[in-house]
């Protein structure tokens, strides 16, 4: 166990002690439990097209919107893309951090915004479905 205080504390160093004890908490339960971020790829015409190479570093993202650019993402380190073999359009991304895994699963979701059109009616692109970890937790 881990012991953590702070005597007299002003309300600003309390909430930095509460910051890195969650820290801990997450660094204990991404190595015993693994973080999982589960995103879909949402289209209306043009199949968005997911190529995964270099054993899940990179991901490339082809035919969004019909467009010929191809979208190359890097994976942070440690963390490992792979598509879901259960759900058609699906990617899981996982790894250890949950800063690195939630970071390569914004820059997949970053990668395909819509520019220079009405984002309610373009609403294609790559989304976090599902936030867990890689082994069920247990109640």
């Amino acid at each position: 166990t881990i012991k953590v205080e702070k005597w007299f504390g002003k309300k600003k160093q309390i909430a930095a002690v509460r910051t890195v004890c969650s820290h801990i908490e997450n660094m204990f339960k991404g190595v015993t439990l693994g973080f999982q971020y589960k995103m879909r790829a949402v289209y209306a015409h043009f199949p968005v097209n997911c190529a995964i190479s270099e054993q899940g570093s990179l991901i490339e993202v082809r035919n969004f919107l019909g467009e010929k650019y191809i979208r190359k993402v890097r994976m942070a380190a440690g963390v490992t893309v792979e598509n879901s073999k259960a759900q058609k359009d699906e990617l899981i991304v996982s790894g250890n951090s949950i800063e690195d895994v939630s970071k390569s699963a914004a820059l997949i979701q970053q990668c395909t915004t819509v520019k220079n059109k009405d984002i309610r009616k373009f609403l294609d692109g790559l989304y976090v479905s599902e936030k867990g970890t890689v082994i069920a937790e247990e109640a």
